[in-house]
């Protein structure tokens, strides 16, 4: 009887939990079968292993053949598992010696020809990997990546024989180098000075990349508001090595393509307003991330918020408190990091033309109020900033670009001053503080708490609505390198929450 033992990972949400590999060749009729709950991609690696076996010129053991994919309990998917099998047969069968596997981690998926497929989800085994102190051999497609996780030895197989060369001590496989990334600011971004006038909507853009606040924009056509929310990434602070690395992971789980251009660039979705439910949160029998997480540590634009569908706005309402959605399943369960930037935009009525001085609004009040009804109250209420925004003057989009314009550049690095002061602070954005933090960092003087009273009796303001304007009023005094919330902080924060004032 014949033994290898290897290791691998298997993919469940943004885990990756050890897979061990146990080859067993027995004497009897020639047989292959692996076991360990594995699903219809894993069971026909049976085919794929052994014609990449006798195609790089292995002789394939004609014994019964059992692979075990422990724990029994976890689901194994996709073609991850074919290299270990394949390098497990050739240890048990001693065609390859079989010392150094217990110091590595094998995944790639296996062609017919012996050559070793990319495969999805790597970023996550990369992590796993490093943090169990195992080297990790992988497709060459997939070595950039996981690269990135600083400690990892990677090392990149083109081909199941340079992997059994590697072992039998034949050749060396070279470790991969991490390449450095381009500066975050090479234009590619649209820039916040291509906006004419708006002083007040990129006033509130400010704050919101400042704090992490939601924010919604209403106005009729043409006005500029989805030009004001491309540009929200522009001005948001440079991703740290930890934010790139889980938001780097969501997309590996998706199967996205990794870019090292974009690496520690914050993500910016924007899906159609036909998107279903699960298209946003994520789903289906095997749950893969939707946009909201794959949104995580970034924006999530939503235009045109009230023709999406209800039913799918009401999703958000969750993920906006808590940052994380868990997906359930009759046979599967996930869980995928939400923490984004919602950025809504809005017309003010069907036509779009209500409050317009330039046409006239045809719709009658019922029409407007049914249109608004789409946002839900409580969808409504979590959303930390509402601006209306107005029409831009025909003079000043026929100007010359004015020289003194805020440039995304200029924002940014007042952004990024003013949410270092929060981390420093308090350990998170001015938008995730609870409520029990928010007593000590967000304190108010008696009249200012007094004018606050007054405006949530007079707005009918609910205890929701109540800390986020408390939110914000930290956000504008950390623009201003203030330690304490002013009088003029909180009536500013006041003046962002327009939906309320026409309730």
């Amino acid at each position: 009887m014949s033994l290898a033992t290897l290791y691998s990972r298997a993919r469940t949400g943004i885990d990756a939990p050890q897979v061990t590999v146990e080859v067993h060749l027995a004497n009897g009729l020639p047989a292959f079968s692996i076991v360990g709950l594995p699903e219809k991609a894993v069971q026909e690696s049976r085919d794929r292993v052994r014609g990449a076996l006798l195609n790089s010129r292995f002789e394939f053991p004609a014994r019964r053949i059992t692979v075990n994919l422990a724990p029994a309990d976890l689901p194994k998917e996709g073609g991850r598992f074919d290299l270990a099998i394949a390098l497990g047969i050739l240890s048990a069968s001693g065609q390859v010696a079989g010392d150094r596997l217990e110091t590595m981690e094998l995944l790639g998926e296996l062609a017919l020809t012996g050559h070793i497929r990319e495969i999805p989800g790597v970023l996550p085994a990369a992590i796993a990997a490093q943090k169990a102190g195992r080297e990790l051999v992988l497709p060459c497609g997939n070595a950039e990546e996981a690269a990135r996780i600083s400690g990892l030895a990677v090392r990149p197989a083109a081909h199941l024989l340079e992997v059994a060369e590697f072992l039998n001590g034949d050749r060396t496989l070279a470790l991969q180098q991490t390449t450095i990334s381009p500066p975050r600011d090479d234009g590619r971004q649209p820039d916040l000075a291509d906006v004419r006038g708006q002083a007040q909507a990129k006033r509130a853009l400010e704050i919101a990349a400042a704090g992490g606040h939601s924010l919604l924009l209403s106005g009729s056509p043409g006005t500029g508001k989805s030009m004001l929310a491309h540009r929200l990434p522009g001005i948001l602070p440079e991703m740290d090595e930890a934010e790139a690395l889980e938001t780097a992971a969501v997309r590996s789980v998706a199967g996205l393509p990794f870019d090292p251009v974009t690496w520690k660039r914050r993500p910016f979705r924007s899906p159609h307003h036909t998107a279903s439910a699960v298209a946003l949160v994520g789903g289906g029998p095997l749950p893969r991330p939707g946009e909201i997480s794959l949104a995580h540590h970034g924006v999530l634009f939503l235009d045109e918020l009230p023709e999406f569908d209800r039913h799918v706005l009401e999703v958000l309402r969750e993920p906006l408190e808590t940052g994380q959605i868990n997906i359930s399943r009759a046979a599967r369960q996930a869980d995928f990091p939400a923490r984004f930037q919602l950025v809504a935009t809005m017309n003010p009525c069907p036509c779009g033309h209500l409050g317009d001085p330039r046409q006239r609004c045809r719709c009658t009040a019922e029409q407007v109020r049914r249109y608004r009804a789409r946002i839900s109250g409580p969808l409504l209420d979590r959303i930390d900033l509402h601006l209306e925004v107005p029409p831009v003057p025909p003079e000043a989009l026929g100007s010359n670009p004015d020289p003194a314009a805020l440039r995304s550049r200029d924002v940014r690095e007042r952004v990024t001053r003013a949410r270092s002061l929060a981390l420093t602070r308090q350990g998170t954005t001015n938008a995730a503080l609870g409520p029990g933090e928010m007593d000590t960092h967000c304190r108010l003087s008696a009249n200012d708490r007094q004018l606050l009273q007054q405006a949530m009796t007079r707005l009918r303001l609910s205890a929701r609505a109540y800390h986020r304007i408390l939110r914000i009023a930290r956000t504008i005094a950390d623009l201003g390198g203030r330690r304490q919330i002013s009088t003029h902080h909180l009536t500013e924060a006041l003046g962002y929450r327009s939906f309320d004032r026409e309730t």
